[in-house]
């Protein structure tokens, strides 16, 4: 019964025990009486009913008002109690109850609290002893994970669903590089954890790949890999190997894969008709007694550009042979016929030598084409890298010391600067020009300068002696960079257009010397890249692109997100927004949209959708303190046309998670019919579940229940930071909601619904 009906039930109970007993002693009396004594005792109680009603209403105020000061201390006080209790059992272990209330709850609040602090020492005991049975487990797992994350290569592995559980840095950055659409102006990407591998790559062909591997293992290959071509949804061309990712039957039945029999001999098996290529990746292969495959590694490489390199390269060649195969016919032919005719005639013998150097000259000219084209094809395969300044300058100078003898002096250096250049390329230009000016200049010793301003960094070569003129160094800058025995088929020009910098000659008149200034753009510090990156990332020693426990997922439903799956099992999408104002059927708009992802319950910091948004109506100026944006901030921005689809594919078969959801959700419906998109996925409100969780708390801010949970609170009232504090509140409330019975999505959905704040309307 709830607290609110017993206190009306004790409430009915003292007025009774208040006017019971005199109204009964009334009738009894009155029962016995005669007609005359009936009226002796109206007559005597009439005039008094009045005052006695009155002291009697009097006496029921004060005796409700006693009533209703012990049901707050010790009814409400204990449920508070109660729900604090829970608190301490797994939400918040560090929580304590608050001593209040009489002397008894106190007591039993300190009671508590030191069988929480008994507890809790049981428990950090366990907790060691466990994480040093994990930690050698752990360690291989990392270190597996570190070197899958750092590979120079795009690596993704998946389960036999086709869903990411591992994916490394590289292939971060080539996806979302290969993004097309709005999404990838937010940060988002087509990859993520326990996203599907077949919204990037083609079905079919993995597919296809998959039933190869399982026909070698079946065979016994040692080596049951397999290479295909496919291209993504914007056009690219990738190259892709796959390779299984074989485990133990045993496990994989632990864990819930189910096993398939193994292949037979003719029907509709692998010697007969293959299986359907749904089934294919639906279901792991049964090797034997000892093993099954339980996913795949695949190693992609972007060969859009090299496979155009090299079909303009083939190109060139076959018009090359084409071209230079009639040119030579027609040099032999002329050539035959002079020796054949020692008397022709001088006219007609000019002709035939006309027609020999007309060819040999065509093929010259084709010749320097195809060398040209070539040279183009060899730049375009530079890797650029962030290196430090003085580093290159430092290698240059060991390389011409050794090479050339001659003696380097180092001038103002600063040893922050950071260059964006092919440190290879680069060390050989600078050693190009200091050969040049020792064989024709004679100069002694040469002096290397960094300099910067604004985005181009200075490297200065510097002498003293004879100047050079402009028309020398320009005869340098398209020679081959040859240095004594070392040749190279790129000039200085090339290495310079390469970089997109400049190369100056300038004279010092006063201080008598003359210098190269080698103009390079510059790179952002490590540093600020990790400044500009600080508020997204943690300081872990490598992001959070895997997990292996996701072998274990199964899909059985497709992409549909199924009511009746556990909340554990189901991926999220926590989100939040900034607007113009609380009014959005009167106008108000979104400013910000910030999202974070849940998968496998991990909070994924590194896939995250971040994007301010212009809203093309002014801001209010009370809210600018508020959230923290300017209008300077949002002009330019993209519109919300534009962000809102891009945020649909994010959340694309997720379950939506916010605090207050009614209130986003109301923007996001005013404008299905503008912009055409709508979110049809499940919503489960932090606040909703909140009074769920804790029926007799004051508040249910977002602050509020972060202190409850024992989460530290930063970023707030920015749309990300919001999305953080709210995904790691919900993750506190799962096993809360667990311990109520609320397991599943429909349970959590209905629950939530039979709240006061689920009738609150926007």
């Amino acid at each position: 019964m709830k607290a609110k009906l017993r206190f009306i039930l004790a409430a009915g109970v003292l007025g009774l025990l208040m006017t019971g007993p005199f109204a009964l002693t009334a009738l009894l009396l009155l029962a016995d009486a005669k007609e005359a004594e009936r009226a002796a005792f109206a007559e005597f109680l009439l005039p008094r009913l009045p005052l006695g009603g009155l002291i009697t209403l009097f006496g029921f105020i004060a005796g409700l008002a006693l009533l209703r000061g012990l049901f707050q201390q010790y009814v409400h006080g204990l449920l508070r109690m109660a729900e604090t209790l829970r608190l301490m059992l797994g939400a918040n272990r560090n929580f304590r109850v608050a001593p209040a209330g009489p002397p008894e709850v106190r007591e039993l609040a300190r009671a508590a609290n030191d069988l929480a602090q008994q507890r809790d020492e049981l428990l950090n005991d366990v907790e060691a002893q466990i994480r040093q049975a994990k930690a050698t487990v752990e360690d291989e797992k990392n270190r597996l994970a570190a070197l899958m994350s750092e590979l120079a290569m795009a690596v993704v592995v998946c389960n036999l669903d086709g869903r990411i559980l591992l994916y490394n840095s590289r292939a971060r950055l080539q996806f979302k590089a290969l993004a097309q659409g709005p999404t990838s102006m937010s940060g988002g990407a087509l990859i993520g954890l326990g996203r599907s591998i077949f919204s990037i790559l083609e079905r079919g062909q993995i597919t296809h790949a998959l039933e190869n591997i399982q026909q070698r293992l079946r065979k016994g290959s040692a080596e049951p890999t397999a290479n295909f071509i496919t291209t993504t949804r914007g056009g690219a061309l990738l190259r892709a190997q796959m390779a299984p990712v074989l485990g133990s039957a045993e496990r994989a039945e632990k864990v819930g894969i189910p096993p398939t029999p193994p292949a037979k001999q003719g029907g509709d098996e692998v010697s007969g008709q293959a299986m359907p290529a749904q089934d294919q990746t639906k279901a792991p292969t049964m090797l034997g007694a000892e093993q099954q495959v339980t996913g795949y590694v695949l190693t992609i490489e972007n060969i859009t550009r090299s496979f155009e390199r090299e079909a303009e390269r083939d190109q060139a060649l076959q018009t090359l042979t084409d071209g230079n195969r009639a040119a030579l016919g027609n040099i032999r032919a002329a050539v035959e016929t002079l020796i054949d005719s020692p008397e022709m005639e001088a006219d007609t013998r000019e002709r035939f030598m006309r027609v020999i150097a007309d060819e040999a000259s065509t093929m010259s000219e084709r010749l320097e084409t195809t060398m040209s084209r070539f040279a183009d094809s060899l730049k375009t395969r530079w890797p650029l890298e962030d290196v430090l300044a003085v580093d290159i300058v430092a290698a240059a100078a060991r390389r011409i010391e050794d090479r050339l003898h001659l003696p380097i002096k180092h001038e103002d250096q600063d040893a922050s600067l950071w260059m964006r250049v092919d440190s290879f390329a680069l060390i050989q230009a600078i050693t190009f020009l200091a050969a040049r000016l020792q064989d024709h200049y004679a100069i002694r010793e040469l002096r290397l300068r960094l300099a910067a301003e604004g985005r181009m960094v200075f490297v200065d070569l510097i002498w003293s002696g004879t100047p050079v003129s402009s028309e020398t160094l320009y005869t340098w800058e398209l020679e081959p960079m040859n240095v004594g025995t070392e040749t190279s088929p790129l000039t200085l020009r090339d290495v310079v257009d390469r970089h997109g910098g400049e190369i100056w000659y300038q004279r010092d008149k006063a201080a008598h010397n003359a210098f190269f200034r080698i103009v390079l753009p510059a790179a952002a510090t490590p540093e600020a890249q990790a400044g500009d990156q600080a508020q997204h990332l943690r300081s872990d020693s490598r992001p959070e692109y895997y997990d292996f426990d996701l072998f274990a997922a199964r899909d059985a439903e497709g992409s549909g997100i199924d009511p009746d799956r556990r909340l554990t099992d189901l991926a999220y999408s926590v989100f939040d927004t900034e607007t113009t104002g609380l009014e959005p059927s009167n106008g108000d708009e979104i400013i910000q949209m910030g999202a974070v992802r849940i998968v496998n319950n991990r909070l994924l910091r590194q896939e995250i959708f971040d994007q301010l948004v212009d809203p093309a109506i002014p801001l209010k100026p009370e809210g600018i303190p508020i959230h923290g944006i300017t209008e300077a901030m949002v002009n330019g921005q993209p519109r919300l046309d534009v962000v809102l689809p891009a945020f649909h594919e994010f959340c694309a078969e997720t379950v939506l998670v916010a605090h207050n959801a009614a209130f986003d959700m109301r923007f996001f419906q005013l404008k299905e019919d503008s912009l055409g998109v709508r979110f049809t996925q499940p919503v489960l409100d932090t606040l909703l579940l909140s009074a769920v969780i804790h029926p007799n708390q004051e508040s249910h801010r977002l602050e509020s229940i972060a202190e409850r949970l024992g989460i530290n609170v930063i970023g707030r009232h920015t749309a990300l930071g919001d999305a953080y504090v709210t995904g790691e509140v919900f993750l506190k409330m799962i096993p809360l909601l667990a311990d109520m019975g609320i397991v599943t999505l429909r349970q959590a959905l209905d629950a939530a619904q039979q709240t006061y704040f689920a009738r609150i309307k926007y």
